[in-house]
């Protein structure tokens, strides 16, 4: 049994900036599932959100905002974190992240993306969450303050029902994670938890998320007894490189940004003018359900994204990542279009948090892709994740430094009981459950649904439940196990969210309910 006076599960851009917050007063643990740098982080291509540039205001940027999230967003939320993004930004400057400076070489580089209506977009070429991940990593495992564990898969919150004098009270005392290296459930208890186990993108069949976006820290604090809200808004990032042999390579949401323009693949014919007037900057759900309905419309696999038109040595400087990825498949894209396909991209819905990043139970915090903090509302602005994760992370931190002594000491905690399972005889099983619902997600709770697509859905995800309930009754875990638990919850508390919606806004499109409602509601489910 380990003890930390904080556990911060997840080792992203949110977690590390909780952790480097604490240390200096508290001994902190951070524990990933794989290694460290595998979240979502180290794959983010364009940049952070900020105001930056002269002439853009903060009122801009939460203008775009409220915009692209239809409305729905926590107007207070979205003041707090625009307001927070340069401090935000500077921090990571301290710690050697190394921004794209502009021509003069005297200030950073800002590029555009999508829904902003301003160039406020720091980056790192295309590779911006990579530097960010290791400039945090390098500072957290410099500090004598931080425990970094890998390779911990997270089953379940500790809660009151878990001590050995039972408790009714909700509080969390700290995780019971499977060690990978053992092979055993070890206990983890700490003052403070913080989830920052990112979204639930493996639901789906074609997902930009990592291979641990499995929504652990959702499916966790909704049996601890936490509120999830919004799940229905899943975002379909529009350009994912179409590819047989390469799977889920995003390309950047600032290609469009820099001039790329989304062509048929037949005709060539540049389709988004008529989609929006905004065209290829046109948000995120409008981007994506523009090519879905060209793609099913024609009867295409891809449509194409063109920058060639650009001088080889932008496109080259811009986008080196991607450049020389696609070099190596056989694409030269300054000299040809790049093939794309909508995929699943973010998770804009997640664990009810307020300002500070409490959620309902006490003593668990949460940030980053893992919340519904009220930034996003029904579809997330292009480069407002990371900026999310910096100013939640050190708010949760805060917060727990300024309530310490609130906060119970955990108590004595029972040990994982494993006297009454056995070694699974039929792994297949998992395998075949993980891959029904990735697949009936991506057919029936897609980019765009109808009444009866998520009616079949909810039947088939019940049936699942049960299966799952019962294998995971009498055998012992296993992290693929404790994945499919988990995506049998997400995947159930996206549906139930889509099928409460009667109206489209944002991310949510229903045939059955094309218009958007009067009054901009959230979606708030309680265990």
């Amino acid at each position: 049994m380990s003890n930390f006076d904080v556990l911060v599960i997840g080792s992203g851009a949110a977690g590390l900036t909780a952790a480097l917050t604490l240390a200096p007063s508290y001994r902190i643990g951070v524990i990933a599932k794989g290694k460290l740098s595998e979240g979502a982080t180290g794959w983010a291509q364009g940049g952070i959100a900020a105001v930056l540039e002269e002439g853009d205001s903060f009122d801009a940027h939460i203008s775009d905002t409220m915009i692209a999230g239809a409305g729905l967003n926590n107007r207070a939320i979205v003041e707090h974190v625009v307001g927070g993004a340069p401090a935000a930004i500077a921090r990571l400057a301290e710690l050697g992240v190394p921004f794209n400076l502009d021509d003069d070489g005297d200030g950073w580089h800002l590029t555009r993306e999508g829904g902003h209506s301003h160039r406020r977009i720091v980056h790192v070429a295309d590779a911006t969450g990579r530097a960010i991940q290791q400039a945090l990593e390098k500072a957290a495992m410099a500090h004598n303050n931080i425990a970094l564990v890998s390779d911990m898969v997270a089953i379940d919150l500790v809660t009151g029902r878990h001590a050995e004098e039972f408790s009714t009270s909700g509080a969390v005392h700290g995780l019971y994670a499977y060690n990978r290296a053992t092979r055993r459930v070890e206990t983890i208890r700490a003052r403070a938890t913080i989830l920052a186990t990112g979204g639930a993108g493996r639901a789906y069949l074609y997902s930009t998320a990592p291979r641990g976006a499995t929504g652990d820290g959702i499916a966790m604090a909704w049996r601890a007894g936490c509120r999830i809200s919004n799940m229905e808004f899943m975002q379909f990032h529009p350009t994912c490189l179409y590819n047989l042999t390469v799977k889920n390579f995003l390309i950047t949401e600032a290609v469009r940004g820099e001039g790329g323009i989304l062509k048929h693949p037949v005709t060539g014919h540049r389709f988004m003018p008529d989609y929006d007037h905004r065209a290829e900057l046109a948000p995120r759900d409008i981007v994506a359900r523009a090519i879905d309905s060209e793609i099913k419309r024609d009867g295409l696999d891809f449509v194409h994204l063109d920058i060639s038109h650009r001088e080889p040595e932008f496109v080259k400087a811009h986008y080196p990542n991607i450049y020389e990825k696609l070099i190596g498949l056989g694409v030269d894209i300054t000299k040809e279009p790049i093939p794309v396909v909508p995929a699943q991209h973010y998770t804009c819905g997640g664990v009810l948090v307020d300002i500070d990043g409490r959620t309902d139970a006490p003593g668990l915090y949460a940030a980053g892709e893992v919340t519904q903090s009220g930034l996003h509302g029904a579809n997330r602005l292009a480069s407002n994740s990371l900026l999310e994760c910096l100013v939640f992370g050190e708010g949760a931190a805060r917060h727990i430094m300024a309530h310490w002594t609130e906060l119970p000491a955990p108590p004595p905690v029972r040990a994982w009981d494993e006297s009454r399972v056995t070694d699974s005889d039929e792994e297949v099983v998992v395998q075949q459950c993980w891959g029904e619902i990735r697949r009936f997600m991506w057919n029936f709770v897609g980019i765009v649904r109808t009444t009866k697509r998520l009616e079949r859905a909810k039947h088939r995800i019940d049936l699942l439940r049960q299966e799952v309930a019962d294998y995971y009754k009498h055998f012992r875990v296993t992290p693929d196990l404790i994945e499919l638990r988990n995506l049998v919850e997400v995947a159930d508390l996206i549906i139930r969210s889509a099928l409460s919606r009667h109206e489209s806004r944002g991310l949510h499109y229903t045939l059955d309910y094309p218009e958007m409602a009067a009054d901009a509601v959230d979606t708030v489910l309680v265990p």
